[in-house]
């Protein structure tokens, strides 16, 4: 297998992840049209959960597997590196079981904490129920992810990515067809259907852990795992290592589910609160938890990729105090993110009831139809901040800044948990909708959870970002020009109904968009693809 540099490595790891999020964004379509906004919000109870409890029993050991291996690879310590792949196996499987048990036996506790006193929608039996059958895919999905992990870290981005997306169609296939079986064709309940659905992880797991099993022992076969014994100290040197190199993943990411999460908790709550009524509750808190968040990950998704090859590559630059090397590869990253992941942001703020209409359709009767596009308007803002958040925290963690990690996340988590149900009663009180007041709590949240790590990289340890700011002023123009450009294709299609039309058209519009960008901005991305895009692409055919 051929290894994979770090700008190759983020594009496959991108693309990979890009390819995946657009799978589980196109499902939505049919899976909305069988389980409905009550199904929906089912299903968004029971994934938030799933991934609260899957990041407690895995979360950062994947990445910190990479980043160590990344290390091990660097210092030539090929017997370090094997032992801390085997241990981890063995850490990994314990709290997999042990986070399992805990999710499956207190279902009905947690089910109650999530739905309160709000009646008429989802009862917390049902809410347990999906819980229960989601839970089995954190005995699975760990392994899985230190298997990619253990791959990235050698460099081998391409199966490690490949598996993804064999997770991804199994779980959509299991998802639809199991839904629509257990709806249409055995006419059971939609709790019954929905807990098919959210089994769907556990079947995607098992099918892309078979694939890396392979891949595993190609990767052996090559010669690359060395087998020998290592010293008593040497051992609990590498399981501290593991430990210590892990925590800062794990806080990062449980915060980021649990902004997720208390803003779904918290959201209940607040309406509840402001007296709206079970069903619309439950259909914005669909919107947020599963129709919008699915749209969401398109931008978000793209910080994952980069941050899957970043880690490594600074994690292996660190190693050998290589200092200027990342920091270029710091400022690439920043500079990914503002000409990818911002404007792709913000083109979906601007068609965001277009986009809607396209994935749920547009319907006068259904109240997702209006709820729907006023929220996804300023929630892809928060995906655009959160894609931000992932790749600076997945940086700071390649340069083993944990502290650091630690002071900004947990600043950034408590005030969004402080400011959410205050700002959701203030904006109800002046006028405006107060589900935006849950979404302006968690982009202040992130937002301190940025400024405070990218200040004191600048003062205390001399990060240099004036090869990406000195590039904004010009790129924040080029942001106005295509936002007044795509309000003027907005208004020409703004009275088209039809989601067949309206397909073509967002296409088109966004194509016209997307080369008019690149023009605009050539010489800055091409300098950070390290070349002219089309020479790139015919490179990497030749290679193949």
């Amino acid at each position: 297998m051929r290894k994979s540099g770090f700008l190759e490595g983020a594009i496959i790891a991108t693309l990979a992840i890009f390819f995946t999020k657009f799978i589980g964004i196109v499902y939505v379509i049919p899976f909305y049209g069988i389980v409905g906004s009550q199904g929906g919000a089912l299903y968004g109870y029971a994934y938030n959960i799933y991934n609260l409890f899957l990041i407690i029993s895995s979360a950062g050991i994947p990445l910190a597997i990479s980043k160590l291996a990344s290390e091990y690879n660097a210092l030539n310590k090929q017997k370090e590196k094997e032992y801390m792949f085997q241990i981890t196996r063995k850490i990994i499987l314990a709290f997999s079981i042990i986070s399992f048990l805990i999710c499956y036996i207190f279902a009905p506790q947690i089910a109650s904490l999530i739905i309160g006193n709000v009646e008429g929608g989802n009862t917390p039996e049902a809410i347990a129920t999906v819980i229960r059958c989601v839970s089995f895919a954190i005995l699975i999905v760990p392994m899985l992810a230190i298997s990619r992990g253990y791959l990235q870290g050698h460099g081998y981005i391409r199966p490690a990515s490949f598996s993804q997306v064999i997770e991804q169609i199994v779980r959509v296939i299991v998802i639809l067809g199991g839904s629509y079986f257990v709806l249409n064709i055995l006419d059971l309940s939609l709790t019954t259907a929905v807990g098919v659905a959210v089994f769907g992880a556990c079947a995607g797991a098992i099918a892309a852990y078979v694939y890396l099993i392979n891949k595993m022992n190609k990767v052996k076969k090559d010669g690359i795992v060395d087998t020998k014994d290592l010293k008593k100290e040497e051992r609990l040197e590498i399981a501290k290592k593991i430990v210590l190199y892990s925590i800062p993943f794990i806080i990062t990411n449980i915060a980021n589910s649990l902004y997720n999460s208390t803003d779904m908790i918290l959201l209940i709550r607040g309406l509840d609160y402001l007296n709206f009524n079970a069903i619309d509750i439950e259909t914005i808190s669909s919107v947020f938890t599963t129709w919008g968040h699915k749209l969401n990950t398109i931008v978000t998704s793209i910080a994952t990729g980069i941050a899957i090859s970043l880690v490594p590559n600074i994690a292996k630059s660190y190693a050998k105090k290589d200092f200027e090397d990342i920091n270029i590869k710091f400022n690439k990253t920043l500079q990914i993110f503002f000409y990818v992941a911002m404007p792709l942001a913000i083109f979906m703020s601007v068609f965001a009831k277009e986009i809607w209409q396209i994935f749920y359709g547009i319907s006068s009767n259904d109240p997702i139809s209006y709820y729907g596009p006023i929220i996804f308007r300023f929630s892809i803002i928060t995906a655009a901040v959160d894609a931000l958040y992932i790749m600076i925290c997945n940086g700071l963690q390649g340069l083993n800044k944990s502290k650091l990690i630690y002071i900004s996340v947990g600043l950034g988590l408590l005030i969004n948990l402080c400011l959410d149900i205050p700002l959701m009663i203030l904006f109800n009180s002046i006028g405006i909708y107060p589900y935006y007041g849950a979404i302006a709590a968690t982009i202040i949240g992130y937002s301190i959870s940025l400024i405070i790590p990218l200040v004191t990289l600048k003062k205390k340890y001399n990060l240099n970002y004036s090869s990406t700011t000195k590039k904004l002023p010009k790129l924040f123009g080029i942001y106005l020009i295509m936002i007044l450009l795509s309000l003027g294709y907005r208004g020409i299609i703004n009275n088209v109904n039809g989601r067949m039309i309206m397909i073509p058209l967002i296409g088109i519009i966004g194509i016209i968009l997307v080369i008019l960008y690149y023009f605009l901005n050539k010489k800055e991305i091409e300098e950070i693809l390290g070349g002219n895009i089309i020479e790139i692409i015919k490179r990497k055919k030749r290679d193949k």
